[in-house]
């Protein structure tokens, strides 16, 4: 449906750099803030055909996930169907993809397992603190941290988190009774545990997981929808893929007002005792196969669930867990990416560092799992800014350019570097600084500089600076450094002089002798006007 999602990029045309020019109140924030305002006055008959159909689809979805994702919690079945149908009509108004779907995730009940002791009141006041907190994460636009955890983090959860409930359904799916959480508990008593296995349970929960790989392997072979197709090839293409929930769907959304969906969503489920919910990965995929073209769709899904709760709850008793957990387990493993071990090996290894660390400690306590992987990753990122690879020239002048940006962190190792290449050796060499790939500089970077250049004065031989873009020319200018000199390019530095011998001769100056002047015509007008100033 190419023009529902041109009334849906509408909305998130806008990105936060725009926020602040305009006004709160204008047309272009009320809508960047209530979505729903780019796509409904263009909502047409074909579109609620296919949001029927896809909306059915999740929801046919949404009712037995919520059912088995409440037991991951430790809850009672029917909170999960009370946490299933809050975002559906939220995110109508407030969603920025015509894909996403809030409620019930394998991921977020492991979470909530772990802090609420099986008590619904826990889980409640959990739902209601955490929505406050991504209200107020969304308000202040604070959705950018997110940027901070690295692909490698959020994969090692994943994988960690898939094997963890997955293993934890197995108990479940055989019918053992008083297993521990704790996972390598869960291990061991589980294994020691395995002859006490209830052969009727193994079968039905078997009898599932089979029915619903089927039901994957019917979906892989159908086609696409497309709005032509009748409406009973639509409904069964939409009930095979809720059966399996198989895929993850990548959507670039608005990270800020996915907050305010997801808090609100938090903060009134707990008015009807929900537990926190986010967005699913399967049945955000079930909802874009299945040809959604709104989050209208979200209304049928959220209509689906309010009368199996007004119908059906007296039935969940009934259930077997065995057949809950066929499911769980159906729906998490393709959240474990195989591939991903091997795609870091062959482009980057450092990177494998984050994934294990996150993978690895997710087994002993999932909180502790992501802050770890996440804190190897920032301690990686502020090495690569602490030690920037530099490119060097040998010549009659030495030539040094950082080969990325030049930060406080990173001072200390490029004076490390310059001292012992130019001033440490006999005899000192003149240096150039090409500063191409610099495009800021704070104050710290400002006086190692006046320092290099003063230790470069007291040996007798020059330091200049090369290709410095406005805003790096505009603080140096500001610093007043003494002995400071400036040349657009290589080249220009050099057309002072005719051989390189000159040209070292013309860089080399007396300690205390002026900067040398610098060509007007060889330099843009911005430049001239600040060097003017």
């Amino acid at each position: 449906m190419p023009s529902s999602v041109t009334a849906l990029g509408q909305a998130r045309s806008s990105g936060p750099g725009m926020a602040s020019s305009a006004c709160c109140c204008s047309p272009t924030a009320v809508q960047r803030r209530l979505p729903i305002l780019a796509w409904l006055p263009s909502y047409s008959l074909q579109w609620l055909k296919m949001d029927f159909i896809a909306g059915l689809s999740v929801g046919l979805t949404a009712i037995p996930q919520a059912l088995a994702y409440a037991e991951v919690a430790g809850l009672p079945p029917q909170y999960g169907l009370y946490s299933a149908f809050v975002g559906c009509f939220v995110y109508f108004f407030l969603g920025t993809s015509r894909d996403v779907t809030l409620g019930p995730t394998a991921i977020m009940s492991l979470l909530v397992s772990f802090y609420t002791f099986h008590e619904p009141a826990y889980a409640v006041l959990l739902a209601f603190l955490s929505g406050c907190i991504q209200l107020a994460m969304g308000v202040l636009h604070l959705g950018f941290l997110l940027d901070f955890i690295s692909c490698p983090v959020i994969k090692g959860f994943t994988s960690a988190a898939t094997v963890t409930i997955g293993f934890g359904q197995i108990k479940n799916l055989l019918g053992l009774q008083n297993i521990p959480r704790q996972f390598f508990l869960q291990v061991y008593h589980t294994f020691l545990r395995i002859a006490e296995t209830r052969v009727g349970d193994a079968v039905l929960g078997l009898v599932c997981m089979l029915l619903l790989l089927v039901l994957k392997l019917m979906r892989d072979h159908m086609p696409p929808v497309h709005p032509e197709m009748p409406l009973g090839v639509r409904l069964s293409h939409g009930l095979v893929w809720s059966a399996t929930t198989a895929s993850q769907n990548n959507y670039r959304i608005d990270a800020n007002q996915e907050l305010l969906a997801i808090g609100l969503t938090n903060v009134l489920g707990s008015f009807v005792s929900a537990y926190p919910v986010t967005g699913s990965f399967g049945r955000t995929a079930v909802n874009s196969q299945s040809g959604v073209c709104t989050p209208a769709g979200g209304l049928v899904t959220g209509v689906l669930v309010l009368l199996s709760l007004d119908y059906l709850t007296s039935l969940f008793y009934y259930i077997p867990k065995s057949a809950l957990a066929a499911v769980i387990i159906m729906a998490v493993a393709p959240l474990f990416d195989t591939k991903i071990f091997r795609t870091l090996w062959r482009v980057k290894r450092l990177d494998l560092l984050p994934l294990c660390v996150t993978f690895l400690l997710c087994f002993w306590e999932v909180q502790y799992g992501i802050l770890a992987g996440a804190l190897v990753s920032l301690l990686m990122l502020l090495h690569s800014a602490a030690r920037p690879e530099t490119k060097v020239s040998e010549g009659p002048v030495l030539v040094l350019q950082p080969a990325s940006g030049l930060s406080f962190p990173a001072m200390e190792a490029l004076r490390e570097e310059i001292l012992s290449r130019a001033l440490e050796v006999s005899p000192p060499r003149c240096l150039v600084l090409e500063c191409t790939h610099v495009c800021s500089i704070d104050y710290t970077v400002v006086l190692g500089l006046g320092e290099l250049l003063q230790d470069f004065q007291k040996q007798g031989v020059a330091l200049a600076f090369v290709g410095l873009q406005v805003p790096v020319l505009r603080v140096l200018l500001s610093a007043d450094l003494k002995g400071f000199q400036y040349f657009s390019t290589l080249e220009e530095a050099g057309g002072h002089s005719q051989t390189s011998c000159d040209f070292e001769k013309h860089l080399r100056q007396e300690p205390g002798a002026q900067p040398c002047n610098i060509r007007e015509d060889a330099i843009p007008d911005h430049k001239v006007a600040l060097l003017e100033a």
